[in-house]
């Protein structure tokens, strides 16, 4: 009987289905599958993996998936879809054109909340005026909740692919990993193509390298940014869909700063922030998000999410 290899470290940098790529402290990428019926390791995950005994192909195992600091998912009524784990931040990329979803936004961010991973928000196509206004007009609640501290929101024109949206976004990623979400249409493989020049080709060999072909965009990939591996981008796919079912009805309101930050002022310790008296979200609703309120679009979020969480209507 062959002997088997010393289980190695290494971090898992795409997943595709049952397979996976695991790449070595030294830089050496290798596929791997999990030892087991299901692959629970996602791209960014710390693994031991082993080496296949002599004679016995190429493919490596994942034996043991390290503890994670974070996992950033969703998860709907049927299941659960990891992105990433052990992330410092998730960059939500949006754009002026076409209009973005404030509820597809809002779920992405209380997402990253609940898992206490620090969103930024980025707006693109920063060339189209009126378009690029009126979204930015529509941002004004994220721009200024905690007083302007707590959301990072970037005005960018990658369509330009300037130098100047390149040095703006190196200093909110440099040293970090950031998982890339975004819907279509809003500039994502551009992102990814601007700050990781030939990512699209990597993308290709992975893809061919286990037969995945076309299948390419349903996969999540990690790339370095610089030479001595310290800064990652992941980019994923999935953003259309975003489902907070593993998030508690009365968990909501400390998800969403603007709504925790008024939370604390209610009458009721167990308010749903709904209807009860004395309530200090809906007294805060009174004031615009200038004012250190909460504009009206987001509490509708807030009570359209309660109810879905909720499994009510009203």
């Amino acid at each position: 009987m062959a002997e088997r290899s010393a289980l190695m470290e290494g971090t898992v940098v795409s997943s595709h289905g049952r397979h996976c790529v695991v790449e070595t402290p030294d830089g050496e990428r290798r596929i791997c599958h999990p030892r087991g019926k299901k692959n629970q390791a996602v791209v960014g995950d710390q693994v031991l993996w082993q080496a296949p005994p002599p004679g016995q192909g190429e493919e490596g195992t994942i034996e043991k998936v390290k503890e994670r600091r974070n996992l950033f998912y969703r998860q709907d009524e049927i299941r659960t879809k990891s992105f990433a784990a052990n992330l410092d931040q998730v960059l939500i990329l949006i754009a002026a054109e076409p209009v973005f979803s404030e509820s597809q936004l809002s779920r992405a961010l209380i997402a990253a909340e609940a898992a206490q991973i620090t969103p930024i928000i980025a707006l693109n196509k920063s060339d189209l005026v009126e378009p690029f206004a009126r979204a930015w007009e529509r941002l004004v609640p994220y721009r200024h909740m905690g007083g302007g501290q707590h959301y990072g929101v970037l005005p960018l024109s990658l369509r330009l692919s300037s130098e100047v949206d390149r040095a703006l976004l190196m200093q909110h990623l440099a040293g970090k990993t950031t998982l890339v979400l975004g819907p279509s249409g809003s500039g994502k493989s551009t992102l990814i193509n601007l700050l990781v020049p030939g990512a699209t080709v990597l993308t290709g060999e992975i893809s061919q390298a286990l037969n995945s072909g076309k299948h390419t965009t349903t996969s999540t990939h990690w790339y370095w940014m610089d030479k001595e591996r310290t800064t990652a981008l992941i980019d994923s796919p999935g953003f259309q869909e975003f489902g907070l079912h593993h998030i508690a009805p009365m968990q909501l309101a400390a998800c969403m700063p603007d709504i925790a930050a008024h939370a604390t002022d209610c009458k009721f310790y167990n308010c749903t922030h709904l209807h009860e008296p004395g309530c200090g979200v809906i007294e805060a609703l009174k004031r615009s998000p200038l004012e250190d309120g909460i504009s009206e679009s987001r509490y509708r979020i807030y009570g359209d999410l309660f109810a879905e969480l909720s499994h009510t209507r009203y």
